[in-house]
């Protein structure tokens, strides 16, 4: 409870309750004012007159008050003597600091304080006058710090050794004024605080005393060196605090801003900007950060995933001369902060007050944030309160704007870091699964390069036991397919040539003009008859040399011919220079098929991958094909089982069946119809992959895994033995394998599929003609259900 309210003190006497020692903490105290009356008892010998008379008349109110002495089983007394306590208080608590300090006394390494200044009271006590929880330390770990404070005093009392003190102890507590917390340095002062020893005092020898002086935080040894029982706390506890906010939030933010990403995280933007609040305490204060870019020359958005500027996306919606672009521009060159302390009377623009107010800002700081000669970024500080920030704010922003700055900077260059880490995911094959691999073998290399070796190359990189799964979407006849376009192109332009050629015979008696129409005749029919090798680029070579710089000449001088001329360019691709359009159809066909089978491959290699981590390439010609190789060896500390490569291989068999389907739906939509058909090759057994530094790339290593890549390149031109037929036809999957028991499983996975109605009943065992250097091969061949 309170002592008169119109003194800067409160006086509060524990209950039961409270005025317990905390359950954990080892010794036995007492509350007593003993030591402050043999405090007061020590001056009554001043030389000093008026301490003396003062000590003297403490001294007889002593006398008249016998309670006062030794231990106070009974705390209500101070309550009933609350003027007698102030007095003996004065030798702690110096009347010109009641209104500055902030201290409170309590019992002995307890939690109820009986006696304080107003500041403690409002910063440390709750309602019934016991110590707040402080928000950064827990129960157990404040009690641990109490112990060992005892420990400490009772080592140096009793066996006068000499220990360095812990250090202030950092109290987070709320202040509820503002809504916000603060943060207090806290001395225990534990001058009136006396040790008795109870029954035997423990021995301790030398070096069990220097034992315990280095072994501060071992609480356990301190028991039982110390047995606490043999020890009783009196007096009680000065606690001084010291508002230590800022310098805690500048440390923080020096360790936060360290970090990687702090500024790309909301969660950590937050927590950042709530340091900053309780910095300037601001409750509404807002953080905004915008990055510069130097090629355009502009502040934009901070980070990819979240805004962190609350001006910046103002500027990229004005034109270049908003006045909003104006601050920015005078920020640049003044290199001065801009200090808003009232927007609403701020020499601005008045177009330019009524946004920044738009924004709930009245009143704000922004300061660019330098990285050596360079901007980097910019800082933004805004309040709803006029006049919260003004130009005495200045000397804190300039503590911390370094640090946003260094953040800011490292961000650019993650981000470059990232976008050199996308090159190398597209356009190398280091597949993110095995990327452990390639960053262990690096840092092999650096280690011998630092020892000296200077001649040291990277080490091979092998998977041994991997699994292999090889898949193919190939287009049926492209080539075929391919030169009939070209060869219908060549004659369409060599048909719109001859138009032309025979049109300005009638207007011109050139000789030239008769041999040039000899040449486009007799290709022509040969065209009709079928298409040679290099008949392509011979005949181009030909119109581009000798026959359209006359057609340019023709229309220069001859206006009649000029709309036959006009005619035959209006048929030719503009960037090409050739006639275009059937290889053009064949040509967007292809890239279809191509473009749906691979984005559904890649769509569920995504998923696959949550099977088990793999190496996946997929490559597009005419048509798709991939491998997978997955393995033990793969994938750094993650257990492999077969069940997961028994997953992928059913995982592939679905993919070829829904790519047949989706192929063969998109077939009518084509300019040039094309099918598709469906190869997979089984192989049993593990092998080894290498990567191949000079192609960038993994192959199969050693002799016997050479024959599945030979295999792997041939089977797609398979035909079945005895008929001479095609293995892959359209609608259908075909299953290669080399060995019966290969096929057991696949056996399993198709009766399935079969069941749930995607493919059709029915299995060809087929066996397959000898391919060059293969022998001996089997297939089956399952027909896909196409609905529609």
């Amino acid at each position: 409870m309170a002592a008169d309210t119109s003194l800067p003190l409160t006086l509060g006497v524990p209950d039961s309750r409270t005025n317990a020692a905390p359950t954990s903490f080892p010794f036995r105290s007492t509350l007593s004012l003993e030591p402050l009356i043999a405090y007061w008892h020590k001056r009554e010998q001043s030389t000093n007159a008026g301490v003396r008379l003062l000590a003297e008349a403490i001294g007889q109110q002593v006398a008249d008050a016998p309670w006062s002495r030794g231990p106070l089983p009974d705390a209500s007394a101070l309550e009933c003597n609350c003027d007698f306590v102030e007095t003996l208080m004065l030798a702690v608590f110096p009347p010109a600091s009641f209104s500055t300090d902030i201290s409170g006394v309590v019992g002995p390494f307890q939690r109820h304080c009986f006696y304080s200044t107003q500041l403690f009271e409002e910063v440390m006590l709750n309602k019934d006058l016991s110590i707040k929880q402080p928000l950064n330390i827990d129960m157990a770990t404040m009690e641990r710090h109490m112990g060992l404070m005892a420990y400490h005093l009772v080592l140096n009392r009793v066996y006068g050794a000499e220990i360095p003190p812990l250090g202030t102890i950092v109290f987070t507590v709320p202040d509820y004024k503002i809504g916000l917390y603060r943060h207090y340095g806290v001395d225990f002062n534990s001058d009136f605080v006396t040790v008795k020893v109870v029954g035997e005092l423990p021995h301790l020898s030398p070096e069990q005393l220097e034992m315990l002086v280095h072994n501060r935080h071992r609480p356990e040894l301190w028991r039982e060196l110390l047995p606490p029982e043999h020890f009783e706390l009196e007096g009680f506890n000065l606690l001084q605090l010291v508002d230590v906010t800022d310098q805690e939030i500048l440390s923080e933010l020096k360790y936060d801003l360290l970090e990687r990403d702090v500024l790309q995280t909301p969660a950590r933007f937050e927590q950042i900007q709530e340091k900053l609040r309780v910095l300037f305490a601001q409750p509404a204060l807002q953080l905004g950060i915008a990055a510069y870019d130097e090629k355009k020359r502009a502040f934009v958005d901070f980070g990819h995933k979240i805004n962190h500027s609350f001006l910046t996306k103002q500027v990229q919606t004005q034109s270049s001369d908003s006045s909003f672009r104006q601050i920015y521009e005078r920020l640049l060159r003044e290199k001065e902060p801009l200090v808003l302390k009232d927007v609403a009377s701020s020499d601005l623009p008045d177009d330019l007050r009524e946004q920044i107010m738009s924004l709930g800002i009245n009143s704000a700081i922004l300061a660019l944030l330098p990285y050596g000669n360079d901007t980097v970024g910019l800082l933004e500080l805004g309040t709803p309160q006029a006049d919260a920030l003004d130009e005495f704010d200045m000397d804190k922003v300039a503590q911390f704007v370094p640090l946003f700055a260094v953040a800011v900077k490292r961000n650019a260059e993650d981000l470059q870091a990232r976008v050199q880490s996308v090159i190398r995911e597209k356009f190398t094959a280091i597949h993110p699964t095995m990327e452990w691999r390639f960053m262990d073998a690096a840092r092999n290399l650096l280690a011998k390069l630092d020892a000296g070796n200077r001649t040291a190359e990277m080490e091979p990189i092998v998977f041994e036991d991997v699994y292999p799964l090889h898949g193919s979407c190939d287009i049926r006849s492209s080539s075929t397919v391919r030169n009939e376009a070209i060869q219908g192109d060549l004659i369409e332009h060599l048909t719109l040539a001859n138009k032309v050629l025979k049109k300005a015979s009638e207007f011109q008696e050139l000789p030239i003009l008769d041999e040039l129409k000899f040449y486009v005749t007799k290709n022509l029919k040969r065209l009709h008859e079928g298409m040679l090798t290099g008949d392509e680029a011979n005949i181009y070579d030909s119109l581009k040399r000798e026959v359209e710089p006359l057609f340019e000449y023709l229309a220069a001088h001859t206006p009649e011919l000029r709309p036959v001329i006009t005619k035959y360019w209006s048929n030719i691709d503009p960037k090409l220079g050739i006639l275009y359009k059937r290889r053009q159809d064949f040509e967007t066909s292809v890239t279809t098929l191509n473009d749906a089978v691979s984005d559904y491959l890649d769509e569920e290699e995504e998923k696959a991958q949550q099977m088990f981590p793999h190496y996946f390439q997929r490559y597009k010609t005419d048509g798709v094909e991939f491998n997978i190789y997955v393995g033990s060896t793969l994938v750094e500390n993650k257990p492999f089982d077969l069940v997961f490569l028994k997953n992928l291989r059913l995982w592939q068999l679905l993919t070829m069946v829904e790519i047949t389907r989706r192929t063969a739906a998109l077939k009518a939509t084509l300019p040039v119809p094309l099918d598709t058909t469906q190869l997979i090759l089984i192989h049993g057994q593990p092998l080894s992959i290498r990567f191949r530094q000079d192609e960038r790339q993994f192959d199969v290593d050693g002799a016997y895994n050479i024959r599945y890549e030979i295999i792997k390149k041939r089977i797609d031109k398979a035909t079945v033995l005895g008929t001479g037929e095609r293995l892959t036809q359209p609608g259908t999957i075909a299953l290669v394998y080399a060995q019966t028991r290969e096929a057991v499983e696949y056996y399993e996975y198709i009766d399935y599929l079969q069941d749930r109605g995607l493919l059709e009943p029915g299995v060809e065992e087929l066996e397959l003609e000898e391919l060059q250097g293969v022998k001996g091969l089997l297939a089956l061949r399952v027909k896909v259900r196409i609905l529609g």
